[in-house]
Parts: C-alpha cells; structure tokens; sequence
C-alpha cells in the first residue's frame, strides 16, 4: 500500500545520525513496509492512502525497552510497597492464580495503551509462552520477546523454561515483527551455575540477552553476600555479556559497573517511574552517558508504573536527573527523544530498521497533533514531546507500513472486548 503523508513537520536524524535531530517540514512517502522517500516523490509511486500532516508531527515509532506486558489487568493493585513486599508479597501470589487466557488478555490491554500513546515496538519478558507473541501478530504491533527464565544449575524447571524459550521463537518464526531473547530473569532468581548455562545456550543459538540488573539495595547486598560481587560483576564473570545484552534498570550502580558495561557495550533500560515507585532510586543516567553507554528507556509493567506511556517516561528522566545534579543540562529533551526511539532501537539490535525516520527503514511511525492547548505553539517539536505532551495526543500509528491507529482508533484490535475480559479477570482473582 502506497502512503503519503503530506505536509507534515517530522523529526528527522542530523548530521550525526543518532546524537542530533532536524525538525522541518516535508512529505514523506510508504511504499510496502518501508519508508520509500522524503520530500522527493520517488519514482512511479501511487498513492493509496493521503494523510494530511497540516497541524500535526511525524516521529519514528516510540520503542518501550523494557515491559511486562501480561501485568497491564495488574495495575493499580500492588501499590506503596517496598521492592520485596510488592514482588513476592502482592505480584506473584497474583501471577500464580493467572492462566494462560489472561496473560493473553493483559498483553492484549498492554498493547492497546503502547499503541495508542505512540509506541511501536516493545521489549517483552514474559512467563507464559504463545500468549504475548499471539496478541503481537493480531494487533500489528512490533516486540523482542523473551520468555522469563528461572533456574538453579541444571535443575529439570530452567532447562523446561529454556525448551520453552525456543519453542515459542520457533512457532512464531513466520510474523517479521517478532525477534527473540533469553530472559534470564535475575541474580537473585537465577544461580549462578544457572546463568553460565544460559550465557552459553545464547552464544549455541545466536540470541541476545535481556536482564534485570541491579534494581535494588537488597539485590545488591545479597549478591555480594552470596557471590562477593556486583551482580553487573557477576553477569560479566558468568559470560552474558559475550552476546548482544540488554539490562533493565542498572539503579545500584558503582562506577566501575559502569565500565564493565560500556566494555562489554552493554545498552541500559532506565524505568524512571518504576523505579521512583518501587522506592529504588534512580539510574545514573547523565554519568552513563558521560561514559558512552548506550541508553534506551522502559515503563516496566503497569503493576509497579502503573502506566505503559513512554511519553511520560520521556518526561520523567528528563526532570529526574536535572533535580538530582541541580543542572538543567544534564539530561535534554534530546536526549529523552533518542533513548525512546534509535537508543531502543540499538539496544535490541534492530536500529538498522527502526527507530528514525529515514528511506529504506521500516515505516514504524507515529503521527502526534500540536493542535491541542498543552502542545500549541510549537516552537520546539522535541521539547514539546518530552515536556508539552501527555501521550493522548497520538492520532495515527503505522508499524510495518499499515495503518493501525487512525484518528485515535486503534483498526487491529476489539477494545471494548479488551475492557471486558481483562475486568473479569480481576473479579475472579480477587486482588483488587
């Protein structure tokens, strides 16, 4: 299907591709699933579809690098409690009361808020296989799935949880916006006998790794109480870095973890709200770009956010870390706008696909209107979408080259049946 979208203000790459960004207005073109010119109207090229971009701004698809989308029906049940208490206390009793059915349905609601808040792409950690990865290939939507891993040594659970990680990679094989990792979930649920099987089984099978790291005070006491490191120390001494990684959180960090994952090109996932929420502090975002590191950006899930909007996110660690160093330069608008789209889109290994807007990517994109009193006047896109915006502003998505959200309507998705079934769910757990 041939797309034009006419006469819109996009943000495009600078000069140096993924540090600066141009804002000017132009028409960009779609041909299939890839964005097929910009200003020029590229040979023999019809137009299907014409979006008038008058008013309106063109970004690439916003990239969440770091979610539980099956927790979204959790949202708003598990609050004000310490790290510990809110996992093992309120989550997981809930998690084990969950089928399949409703991580199914709660990746569903997940999707439908990424969706319509201007995501495209998510970065998925998931313990029941099929159900997240079906409601990605219903709902249009792009994701890097790994299933959760939990293991001790060779234990009979973490080799089944290993099996499952590539039966599910191998069912869905066939849907183009669905790649896949190793999840192992963390130090403090996976041994350390356990995370050297895992390093080597990503290595065997080609597969990046995404994991949670140094999230907390109690993560950090106890892997130094049980291993005499940092658990950034142990994923290095245990051989996860040796594969493309990706580590959520990375709050509890020395300096010397940091070089460890500059070294090793490690990309970091900061969760501002999860983070501020579960009392976890902050991750020292201006120092690890100071170093070099490679920065995405995450709203985990909705039981510890409680939302999936990235544009607040992109809010928040901007605000954060300028209160925290006293210095209003330290984390820009920019720098909030590259964590969310090319930072996520390296990070999980497919920048040279997604993440900006340039001819020959894929067309994943979002289309925001600046029509709105919050929004209005626009003297800096970027700057209005990290301080101006609230994410209801998304008007139209296209992920993979097809219209997904129009004018606010999500095409590929029952929402109505969404709120339903996910309302259901949480009558018959009980956990309100």
């Amino acid at each position: 299907m041939g797309i034009l979208i006419k006469n819109i203000c996009g943000i495009f790459p600078g000069n140096k591709s993924d540090q600066e960004f141009v804002a000017y207005k132009t028409d960009v073109y779609i041909e299939g699933n890839r964005i097929a010119g910009n200003g020029e109207e590229p040979q023999g090229f019809t137009a299907e579809k014409i979006i008038d971009g008058t008013d309106k701004l063109l970004t690439p698809g916003l990239i969440n690098a770091h979610t539980h989308s099956y927790m979204a029906f959790m949202r708003n049940c598990a609050d004000d409690l310490s790290f510990m208490d809110w996992l093992f206390g309120r989550i997981d009793p809930i998690e084990q009361k969950m089928t399949d059915e409703d991580a199914y349905w709660g990746a569903n609601l997940a999707i439908l808020e990424m969706i319509k808040t201007g995501t495209t792409c998510f970065n998925d950690m998931q313990m029941n296989i099929h159900q997240t990865t079906q409601a990605v290939k219903e709902s249009g939507i792009r994701a890097v799935i790994s299933r959760g891993l939990v293991g001790s040594g060779n234990d009979e659970a973490g080799q089944l949880r290993l099996r499952q990680a590539y039966e599910e990679r191998d069912a869905f094989g066939d849907c183009d916006r669905l790649t896949f990792r190793l999840g192992p979930h963390a130090p403090y649920t996976c041994d350390e006998a356990y995370l050297r099987i895992v390093a080597k089984e990503a290595e065997k099978e080609g597969m990046g790794i995404h994991m949670h790291l140094s999230e907390s005070v109690t993560e950090i006491e106890n892997c130094k109480k049980d291993y005499g490191c940092s658990p950034i120390e142990l994923a290095e001494r245990c051989g996860l870095f040796e594969v493309p990684f990706i580590a959520a959180h990375c709050v509890q960090v020395t300096d010397s973890d940091l070089d460890i994952l500059k070294k090793h090109d490690v990309s970091v996932v900061t969760n501002p709200a999860s983070n501020m929420k579960l009392g976890n502090g902050f991750a020292p975002v201006p120092e690890m770009l100071e170093k070099g590191i490679n920065v995405c950006i995450g709203t985990d899930g909705a039981a510890s956010n409680n939302s999936l909007n990235l544009i607040h996110e992109m809010s928040l660690v901007t605000l954060i870390h300028k209160g925290t160093h006293r210095n209003p330069q330290c984390v820009s608008a920019t720098d909030a706008f590259r964590f969310a789209t090319i930072g996520g889109a390296k990070g999980l290994g497919l920048d040279k696909e997604i993440g900006s807007i340039e001819v020959g990517k894929k067309a994943d994109l979002a289309i925001f209107s600046l029509k709105t009193p919050s929004m209005w006047p626009v003297n800096s896109p970027i700057s209005a979408l990290s301080y101006s915006a609230n994410g209801a502003e998304a008007e139209t998505v296209i992920i993979n080259g097809k219209i997904v959200m129009e004018q606010g309507k999500v095409l590929t998705m029952d929402e109505e049946r969404i709120y339903k079934e996910t309302e259901d769910i949480m009558k018959r757990i009980g956990s309100r």
